[in-house]
């Protein structure tokens, strides 16, 4: 089973695998292109199996088929910022949008796969990488370490990709004290509730679903409310 979920597309090379520790991974906070573009590579290279698995929850979902189906990508060329920007305050548009403002995120910084062959595995990876902010911002979840921490045990649970796992585990690592009594009393309870509870994310097609309440939204996904003491 383990070696089954190490397989990958023919383009991807072995040693590039091996090259890859937790600790190399975890480096992948620090500003440095060539570890970002490693930890990338990590993801593709160590994500087909998950990837299939993906797919098949998407083309079992009506919802998920069509996004396979359109292939809708999330950057700034498809983006209508001015449309965005117009929605009422509680939409899932307006909301998203406020999230990169406030977090001066970019939904171009997401890179291309570039090591999986199939087109709708590796679509699945790179929808993955492009709903990401979205799943801050429909979660409540900010992009501070807690926040992070936490959305990544949701991915990590609903994915299983290695990269989710990886930095879910390692995550708390980096928690201060105080950070990490947060983390274990309310942040990783509730996350663990809404990875199992929680609809398939990847099934949303938030493109459609811009003028949607978010609050609506949560509800409709099975999504619980993070704790009103933290």
């Amino acid at each position: 089973m383990f070696v089954k979920n190490l397989l990958v597309s023919k383009r991807s090379d072995y040693f590039l695998r091996q090259i890859f520790s937790f600790r190399k991974l975890w480096a992948s906070a620090a500003p440095d292109t060539k570890i970002e573009n490693m930890i990338a590579v990590f993801g593709e290279t160590t994500g087909y199996a998950s990837a299939k698995q993906i797919r098949k929850k998407m083309l079992n979902d009506s919802e998920g088929s069509t996004i396979l189906n359109d292939k809708p990508r999330i950057n700034s060329n498809t983006l209508d910022y001015k449309f965005l920007a117009s929605l009422p305050h509680g939409t899932l548009g307006q909301a998203y949008l406020a999230f990169l403002k406030d977090n001066n995120v970019t939904p171009d910084s997401r890179r291309q796969v570039n090591f999986v062959d199939d087109p709708d595995l590796a679509y699945a990876i790179q929808r993955y990488r492009e709903v990401h902010d979205l799943n801050h911002t429909l979660l409540g979840m900010p992009t501070n370490m807690l926040g992070e921490v936490a959305v990544k045990w949701i991915e990590a649970m609903q994915l299983g990709l290695p990269m989710c796992v990886s930095a879910a585990l390692l995550g708390p690592v980096r928690l201060r004290k105080k950070q990490r009594e947060k983390y274990l009393k309310y942040y990783l309870p509730w996350a663990v509730n809404c990875g199992y509870e929680a609809k398939f994310l990847m099934n949303v097609y938030f493109e459609k679903r811009w003028e949607q309440d978010i609050n609506e939204l949560r509800r409709e996904l099975n999504i619980p409310d993070f704790p009103a003491k933290c």
